[in-house]
């Protein structure tokens, strides 16, 4: 299993997350965009990302979304989702993730920032375990804590979720859970 793989600098980081953040496009998505006829935005996401999502908040562990762009459906997903933590139209993710982290009282070290493009290095700079999805630009992949093995929109998310549950002793009980 992939999980085994895993260097014991980057469990070390996800032992300690008590927040993750995702960006959007590129992450949670493939990052194309789809317009309809009428011109509103559609967008696709994974469903073992959500899974994912909801074992990590059902864990403890906080969720938020952060995105430069506007989306309607990344709501409606994240309501879904029984995601609280929603930020769209977010021209400096950095300063997004500074006041939603003094809002939880975590430090940077609690946190953990997924994303895949330029806009994405600011915050993943700042973070205790920066996550570049197997899709992301060189520049974000040198950057980054980890890599996951499938890209943004494809099950990238799962694996973070599954590092995280996994850094923190809780695969077994999620395991024994779903038998």
């Amino acid at each position: 299993m992939y999980l085994a793989d895993i260097p014991a600098d980057v469990l070390a980081r996800a032992a300690k997350i008590r927040l993750v953040v995702f960006d959007v496009d590129g992450t949670l998505t493939d990052g194309r965009l789809w317009y309809a006829e009428d011109g509103h935005e559609t967008k696709v996401f994974h469903v073992h990302d959500g899974l994912g999502l909801k074992l990590l908040l059902a864990n403890g562990v906080q969720v938020a979304i952060v995105s430069a762009r506007i989306s309607h459906p990344v709501a409606l997903r994240a309501e879904e989702l029984d995601i609280a933590h929603v930020y769209q139209g977010q021209g400096d993710k950095r300063a997004c993730l500074e006041q939603l982290l003094e809002a939880l009282q975590l430090t940077p070290e609690q946190a953990a920032f997924v994303g895949d493009d330029l806009p994405d290095l600011p915050p993943m700079r700042m973070v205790g375990l920066a996550v570049a999805v197997a899709n992301a630009h060189p520049w974000i992949a040198e950057q980054a804590h980890w890599h996951t093995r499938l890209a943004g929109g494809l099950g990238a998310a799962r694996e973070v979720c599954d590092l995280i549950l996994h850094a923190q002793g809780k695969t077994a009980a999620e395991r024994e859970r779903w038998q």
